[in-house]
């Protein structure tokens, strides 16, 4: 996509923004990305290969049943998740989303583990597969945040009781948390104006439904992708580009249609 039809397309989103909006981001590996963060497939190699080195499919080995059993085969890799999350930080992308809520109600739901949409200043982010600096001890329940791993024994022992600890991220057979889904639900039942998905794929039906109601609904929606995706047949304006450049004209041109 060049700067012209970029620019033209981001002027066509903004002029929905006249007056104050109600907008949902939703927000995958994609934006991260551009941090310096490997997509799903790519994150320290983890899941370009078919088989880890304890020859198992990553999927297995992030799996809440491998967790339970051999619990450090699990933090080995979450591990080493965290370790890339450490080694970078929100990118212009995630600022905007926080900016905009100066002129718009922002809601971000993301499946990030990174946390980097709060540390970017995002008031409202339901991080819907959870947060890797969240830790929760697996018997009584203590909970700390840890700004990183470093010194951390692995698998890691709760302070309180000594059972293992665990970070509050949905593992691979487990369920969504409850309260995260029912945030969703009441978030959606009131509806927004308009509708994004940056950087996701939107193989999971609670990602791509959204953007299914907007088609239902003839709310705005828009893809931002370098490749086409799930949702691309049925979305209003899709912006093949990377998402802090697609962000930045939006963002820019949105400052012109408000100020």
């Amino acid at each position: 996509m060049d700067d012209t039809e970029l620019r033209l397309r981001a002027e066509s989103i903004a002029e929905h923004f006249r007056e104050r909006r109600r907008i949902l981001f939703i927000t995958g590996a994609g934006l991260s990305a551009e941090s310096g963060l490997p997509t799903y497939r790519g994150i320290g190699g983890l899941y370009a290969k078919a088989e880890t080195e304890h020859d198992m499919p990553i999927e297995v080995a992030l799996s809440g049943t491998v967790f339970y059993q051999r619990p450090e085969i699990t933090w080995h890799y979450i591990a080493r998740l965290e370790k890339a999350v450490r080694n970078a930080k929100p990118n212009r992308g995630h600022e905007i989303i926080a900016e905009l809520e100066s002129k718009h109600e922002v809601v971000v739901l993301t499946q990030n583990v990174d946390g980097f949409h709060r540390a970017a200043g995002s008031s409202r982010v339901i991080d819907i597969h959870g947060d890797c600096h969240y830790l929760v001890c697996t018997r009584c329940g203590h909970r700390e945040i840890r700004a990183d791993y470093s010194g951390l024994e692995l698998p890691p022992k709760c302070q309180e009781c000594g059972s293992l600890v665990r970070p509050e991220v949905v593992l691979f057979e487990e369920l969504l948390p409850p309260d995260k889904v029912d945030e969703l639900g009441r978030e959606l039942a009131r509806g927004f104006d308009a509708y994004f998905t940056i950087g996701t794929t939107s193989v999971f039906p609670y990602i791509a439904q959204p953007i299914v109601d907007a088609a239902r609904s003839g709310k705005l929606s828009v893809e931002i992708n370098p490749e086409p995706t799930e949702v691309s047949e049925i979305v209003d304006i899709a912006l093949r580009t990377g998402a802090v450049r697609a962000l930045r004209a939006i963002f820019e041109a949105n400052n012109q249609v408000t100020n």
